[in-house]
């Protein structure tokens, strides 16, 4: 044996195993809806469980057009690095917007992110510490438990009822757990689909500005309205003004490829944000924001919207005619006046989790309800997207989702 081979074979035996991944990173698990769409990828299966907007409506044209005008135009600017908190005309074009619908906001309130989902984990690092509270609702929107998780926080859900969160359950709550902030999404929720009253929302702002709590407002379907009036945000009530940040997104109205986000914050935390973007992406990619901003300018997105609410609003009407025949009977289930998401509930001896792989073998398949809670889940609740096939499609898989359930059931019988 050669010197270099008894150097690597000594090398070899004392190879020490490397260190393991963070705590967080082994305890916190991956999304279940990004397992059953990997599952579910065949096309023959009519799948309620994504939350994807459908591709047929988006406005391709509309934005090849903004990129190519963009490119053609200012190649050298939307090419090179941007600031961290975003291009100055996305971010006005967002104040502008978000003031028309009833909140004055300047550019300068605005931080533009990678998506709304990075508004949370940016929230995360600027406002948690390992082993602070946060308060969320019953059920609640999976990515934003992963990001608190992730950030080692306690995470409580807050009691409520079909109108959304109990104020008097969360003044109690705030007192007894000294949490940092409340997380929720009270316009047409995910998973639930069920929107917060006007009253309750200005009674959750009330209980914030007395007790001192964050309000994390999450609105990413809020312009997805198909029927009802309009309520205002939280983040508009008085006692909230300079404890809420309000989070949106172009992914549900223009394309969730773009990757754009935004939140509105008082300066002193969305400082903070910027801080903690700067550590993650330097950055959102300059070209898609000035796309957006171009599109915005060039064309009519309300229109747009308008155009896509119309069309989902055919598809949840689909749904919920064709609902109780296919689920057992006792179930129950939501009726949203806009967004993405129904959520059902099973008569008490269904397990979700557990019916889910035999729904699927009848090539349709939904996302069970369990993962959705902080503590104790509903094992018996289901949440299905009804914007991503047409009616024709929906009421074929309703059709398939019965037949799955039944033979599920008469098989645990």
């Amino acid at each position: 044996m050669t010197v270099t081979e008894n150097a690597s074979a000594a090398t070899a035996a004392v190879t020490a195993p490397l260190p393991p991944p963070a705590a967080r990173a082994r305890s916190i698990g991956g999304s279940p809806v990004r397992d059953i769409l990997a599952v579910t990828a065949r096309p023959e299966v009519i799948n309620f469980a994504g939350g994807l907007p459908a591709p047929e409506l988006f406005d391709a044209d509309g934005i090849a057009a903004a990129y190519r005008d963009v490119l053609a135009e200012a190649p050298a600017r939307a090419l090179q690095y941007s600031t961290t908190e975003g291009e100055p005309t996305l971010r006005a074009a967002l104040a502008a917007r978000t003031s028309a619908r009833g909140l004055a906001t300047g550019a300068d309130d605005i931080l533009v992110t990678t998506g709304s989902q990075q508004a949370l984990s940016l929230l995360a690092t600027a406002l948690l510490e390992p082993g602070d509270t946060v308060l969320v609702e019953r059920p609640c929107y999976l990515a934003a438990l992963q990001a608190f998780g992730f950030a080692g926080a306690r995470v409580v859900a807050v009691p409520g009822d079909g109108d959304g969160i109990d104020p008097g359950a969360l003044e109690e709550l705030v007192v007894r757990e000294r949490p940092k902030l409340l997380y929720t999404v009270p316009t047409f929720s995910n998973p639930t689909g069920r929107t917060m009253p006007a009253a309750r929302r200005a009674a959750v702002a009330e209980v914030a500005g007395r007790c001192g709590l964050w309000i994390v407002e999450d609105d990413p379907y809020g312009e997805l309205r198909f029927e009802g009036e309009r309520v205002p945000w939280i983040a508009s009530y008085e006692g909230a003004r300079d404890r809420t940040v309000l989070l949106s997104s172009f992914s549900k109205v223009m394309a969730p490829g773009l990757r754009l986000g935004w939140l509105r914050a008082p300066a002193e935390l969305r400082r903070a944000c910027a801080v903690a973007k700067q550590a993650a992406d330097l950055h959102t990619p300059t070209v898609n924001q000035l796309a957006a901003a171009r599109y915005l300018a060039d064309r009519d997105l309300d229109a747009h919207v308008a155009r896509v609410a119309a069309a989902y609003r055919a598809r949840r009407d689909a749904m919920l005619a064709g609902l109780a025949d296919a689920l057992p009977a006792g179930a129950a289930w939501t009726r949203p006046e806009g967004g993405m998401f129904l959520w059902v509930r099973l008569p008490g001896s269904y397990d979700t989790t557990a019916l889910l792989p035999d729904v699927v073998r009848h090539d349709v398949a939904y996302v069970p309800g369990a993962p959705f809670y902080a503590g104790e889940p509903d094992r018996a609740t289901l949440r299905l997207c009804f914007v991503t096939q047409t009616p024709d499609e929906i009421a074929e898989g309703l059709r398939r989702l019965g037949e799955g359930l039944r033979g599920a059931a008469h098989r645990t019988a």
